[in-house]
């Protein structure tokens, strides 16, 4: 039986306990994950740095060896296709995630017939937190630790 690769793409800025719950989660349907922080088109600068989430990152999983973490700027179905991974791993927080990721979804099939997407429905304990309210709550000073897998 083949490897079950699947990548978890997103701009992770930053990458929260959301998403490490998704990856710990998604590591009982797949052999490997792969992180993927991507740089989307429509953000153009990063608040937390790209070097700095992947060094967190890197530390959060060091002791899982089936997750592994890298930075792109491609099409994520091209980067499937490279990395021989047939499936994307993509959490769902709510009903506007799940009409986004839909629609992404079918396009990278398109692009890539042997990917799958598979959504994973977050846990209620992180259903609130995204990534854009931990930027403001930063930005002013608040304490983001409580949301976040690893120390800032």
């Amino acid at each position: 039986m083949s490897e079950r690769t699947a990548i978890f793409p997103g701009s992770f800025d930053p990458f929260t306990r959301g998403h490490h719950d998704i990856v710990m989660r998604g590591l009982k349907l797949f052999d490997k994950i792969v992180i993927a922080i991507g740089y989307n088109s429509k953000k153009h600068n990063r608040y937390f740095d790209i070097d700095l989430m992947v060094e967190k990152l890197e530390e959060t999983f060091k002791d899982e060896p089936r997750v592994s973490v890298l930075v792109y700027n491609k099409l994520t179905s091209e980067l499937a296709r490279e990395l021989d991974a047939g499936f994307l791993l993509r959490g769902l927080r709510n009903t506007t995630d799940f009409e986004y990721e839909n629609s992404i979804a079918q396009v990278n099939h398109y692009l890539n017939d042997g990917l799958e997407s598979v959504f994973l429905i977050t846990a209620p304990q992180h259903a609130a937190i995204s990534s854009t309210i931990i930027r403001e709550v930063h930005r002013f000073n608040g304490d983001v630790d409580e949301f976040l897998p690893y120390k800032l």
